[in-house]
Order: C-alpha cells, then structure tokens, then sequence
C-alpha cells in the first residue's frame, strides 16, 4: 500500500473514512477484496506470494493497513510485512497491546507504517520510529515516509478528502484515489531512485507498463458498527479489471 488518507473522528456518526491505494509490481499474485476462509470475520484482498495483506476489516470493528517505507537500495530481508495486517485482524489483542509487542519485534521486517484501529480507537507505528502513536480526531496521509510528510500526493490527496465528508460516498472516494496528475520536477522527495521514477511514483494513481495501482480501496465506518469496504483491482497501464462491495 503506498498511499492512505484518512478522516478520523472519534465520536462522530462516521468516525473514520479512508481511501487507499495499493501500488505493487502487476506480476506479483494477489486476490481481490473477499472473506478469507481460514480467519472467520476477516474481509480483506490477499497475497498469495507470501500470504498475508495490505488493508482489511476483522471482527469487532477491527481495520488495519500498511504502507512500506521508501529507502532506495534497502534490503528486503526479514518476514513479510503484509503478515502484520493480518496478524491484528485474527487476534484478540488491543491495538495498543499489539504494537507494543510489535514495537519488541519490528527489526524482524524491512520499514514500514501500521494503522491499527476499531471503532473508538486508531493506531499509528512507524517502524523506524519505533513509538506507537494514538492518534487524535483529524484529516491524515500517509505514503512511503512518515505519518503526514507533506509529499505531493498526500497534500492532493487529502486536500480532496477534506472537501467530500459531508457526507462521505465510496464512488467520490474512489475518484480521489484515480488521479493521475504527476508532481512537478521542483516538488519531487528524493528517497534515491532516480527523477524518472521519482515523477512517476508521485501520482497518486500510478499507470506503468510492470509497477502500478493494483487496487484503490474505500472504508466508511460508522459509529453504529457497519462498514462499507469497496475495491477496484487494476492491471498494467491503468487497466480495470473489476470491483467489489461489502457491506457488513
């Protein structure tokens, strides 16, 4: 997952509503958004290279999602990080109890972001900071970086959030999620992958020939406990390939 922006507004009728895009290599194997068979009450897409996912909803109004963290020329050693997703979704534990013990246990996997939450609660860890952090009411984004680094896709992206709360459509916050508008030369984070592909990862919809937005993605709870989670799939050059709803 390479971009979330996100309303969180606990004690409002609708107190998180997020829109999300998964960016991934199109040759890597994936399922789209549906309940997995093996964890009762998990709804989320899968990744069958190594099993876990990007984004999802568990039982009693559990979410969490992830994004890597950029560092050119990083190693990919250690576990999968998509496990972690997964792993808070299945479990029992509280969001804060299951960064804390993440937190003894994050050198395991390459960098990354966590958002984990329920219903009255929602969670950020950011892996090369190391801190949990509960996150108050307000209009996030995250991408490859830290919570809120003001790349030019996340101030897009939730300059265009903040203007379709009231109240918020899946429809809308898909079409955020399909810009294609790169960033300007002047404007482009250098995380050490050359211009080209600095422009090109700068969108907040990304079209290439092998690396792209696999899937845009858009959650509204409500404070009464019902979720709607929407997911469009993509294959190279921007494809549709499909959408699916639940309601639950």
């Amino acid at each position: 997952m390479c971009l979330i922006v996100f309303a969180w507004r606990p004690g409002h009728a609708i107190p998180l509503v997020l829109a999300a895009n998964r960016d991934e290599f199109y040759a890597r194997p994936s399922l789209p958004l549906g309940a997995w068979e093996d964890a009762p009450g998990v709804i989320a897409g899968r990744d069958l290279e190594a099993g876990g996912t990007w984004l999802g909803i568990g039982p009693q109004g559990r979410f969490a999602a992830l994004t890597n963290i950029r560092v050119a020329r990083q190693p990919q050693i250690g576990r999968s990080r998509g496990e972690l997703v997964a792993q808070f979704l299945r479990g029992p534990q509280s969001p804060e109890a299951f960064l804390a013990e993440l937190a003894q246990r994050a050198s395991d996997y390459a960098g990354f972001n966590l958002l984990v939450g329920s219903t009255h609660e929602l969670w950020h860890f950011n892996s090369h900071e190391g801190a949990p952090l509960r996150l108050g009411s307000g209009i996030y984004g995250l991408s490859n970086a830290n919570l809120n680094t003001p790349w030019p896709k996340v101030r897009r992206a939730k300059a265009a959030l903040a203007e379709c709360l009231d109240p918020p459509q899946a429809p809308t916050l898909l079409g955020i999620l399909g810009d294609p508008q790169q960033a300007p030369e002047a404007s482009l984070p250098d995380t050490g992958l050359g211009l080209a592909t600095e422009r090109l990862l700068s969108s907040i919809f990304i079209a290439g020939p092998n690396y792209g937005t696999r899937a845009s993605s858009a959650l509204i709870v409500q404070a009464d406990g019902r979720r709607q989670l929407v997911e469009r799939s993509f294959g190279p050059y921007g494809a549709h390939l499909g959408e699916v709803s639940l309601e639950c």
